[in-house]
């Protein structure tokens, strides 16, 4: 029941408990019950709003920040991602493999402030070797949600 649940409420972490219950086969208190098993245990971790912000009149940039950096005796790459995360700008770290070692994702209003983080806050950290910044344009898939819906042709087919 777990990964069946998980993979449910991945897609609409909305979904009603009774009707997750139905899904599952089991009964909704069962249903509460390992909801409440799994966040405890840090399996689920939040609950998120994906947002089509291109449809808002809020001003929101996106960059993806590659960073090489050299890893600290004993620690690795997780002092510096902790540091680089506890920016409120920073949406997300990765430890990533290849030519980079951590992948930040960041947020501002403008390609100005996100460029002015990554060069007054980000590059200036002792173990960061190099950044590359690239600035997402647009979303066409995220989190498995499309934003690009193709309009459907509303003509009548005519057939001879």
């Amino acid at each position: 029941m777990r990964e069946e649940l998980l993979a449910i409420i991945e897609k609409n972490s909305r979904i009603d408990l009774k009707e997750l219950a139905v899904i599952l086969g089991v009964q909704e208190i069962d249903v509460v019950n390992e909801m409440q098993a799994l966040q405890d245990e840090g399996v689920i971790c939040g609950y998120h709003t994906l947002i089509n912000w291109e449809k808002t009149s809020l001003d929101k940039v996106t960059a993806l920040i590659e960073v090489r950096v050299t890893p600290q005796r004993g620690q690795g790459f997780d002092n510096v991602a902790e540091r680089i995360y506890k920016y409120p700008e920073v949406r997300s770290v990765y430890l990533i493999s290849g030519g980079f070692d951590l992948m930040v994702i960041l947020e501002g209003k403008t390609l100005r402030e996100v460029s002015s983080f990554v060069s007054d806050k980000l590059a200036p950290l002792e173990p960061v070797l190099s950044t590359a910044t690239h600035f997402i344009l647009k979303k066409y898939k995220d989190h498995g949600t499309i934003f690009m819906q193709k309009p459907e042709d509303e003509r009548e087919m005519i057939t001879p």
